[in-house]
């Protein structure tokens, strides 16, 4: 399971993680492997997915959860050329994370963040998040068709 992300504005995306607040913009709602189709890799009745609460990736107790604002093996976030852009959390302490607003990847102002709009958080950039559960990260190759596709912001 690996997931594709276009991500359009730091403030959608950390006021979503934070609220869990289901927005789907429908970049790609008939796309099996988008997090935004209900039915596909977005189901939150998929067993490995990031949208089941029941999950250890989606559950807010897991340690390989992003709803986990402790878990210290998060998904990671890789762009389509396999840098690596931090990790999905919401842990603001963890440096790693995405919600650490003083980390290399959280930060509004670091070039490698993707709350960074000028940055790797480009909005009109055709460069594609991919999301990689800690079990793939070993094996996370970038221009291999990805297991499962998030385009947009919607994370819950």
């Amino acid at each position: 399971m690996m997931y594709k992300a276009r991500l359009y504005g730091k403030y959608i995306f950390l006021v979503i993680i934070l609220l869990r607040i289901p927005i789907t913009l429908a970049d790609c709602p008939y796309d099996l492997d988008c997090l935004d189709n209900p039915y596909g890799a977005g189901s939150p009745y998929k067993s490995d997915g990031l949208m089941n609460p029941y999950s250890q990736y989606g559950s807010p107790y897991s340690n390989k959860s992003w709803k986990n604002p402790y878990a210290t093996d998060a998904p990671k976030l890789y762009d389509s050329r396999g840098r690596y852009r931090g990790k999905l959390s919401t842990n603001p302490y963890d440096p790693d994370s995405i919600s650490n607003p003083y980390g290399r990847y959280g930060s509004e102002y670091s070039s490698y963040s993707i709350n960074n709009p000028y940055g790797a958080g480009n909005p009109y950039s055709d460069e594609e998040i991919y999301v990689v559960p800690s079990r793939l990260k070993n094996n996370f190759k970038p221009l291999s068709p990805p297991s499962s596709v998030y385009h947009g912001t919607a994370v819950e």
